[in-house]
């Protein structure tokens, strides 16, 4: 294998997901529909989508061992920073990768996103 093409997370509801995702993160909305939302990031270079479950998810922790990564063009400390004004809170500080600088959020699910400032 050499590319992951595309990643779909299952999410419990979808509309707050999809807030979540556009109006605090910043992603774009590519395409929707009533079972999912595809995201596309820096004009559709990191593109994934949200949707609802293909099996019950009651009862179930979603987001255990599942990070996302995102390489970013602007300065991780301003990143956070502006995630931070629009009410989300990180998951512990900006740390040293052997990547490059990155911090977590986690999304209502608890998905870990990981936002990288690349050497």
């Amino acid at each position: 294998m050499r590319l992951l093409t595309f990643a779909s997370l299952q999410v419990t509801n979808l509309e707050a997901s999809k807030d979540f995702y556009e109006k605090k993160l910043g992603f774009e909305i590519g395409d929707t529909n009533p079972q999912a939302c595809v995201f596309k990031y820096n004009q559709g270079e990191a593109s994934f989508a949200i949707r609802t479950p293909l099996e019950p998810l009651e009862g179930k922790e979603l987001g255990i061992g599942v990070a996302l990564w995102f390489a970013v063009n602007e300065k991780v400390d301003e990143l956070k920073e502006k995630f931070s004004a629009n009410g989300i809170t990180t998951s512990g500080p900006i740390i040293e990768t052997p990547f490059g600088r990155a911090f977590h959020v986690k999304d209502p699910d608890g998905y870990k996103l990981t936002f990288l400032e690349a050497k």
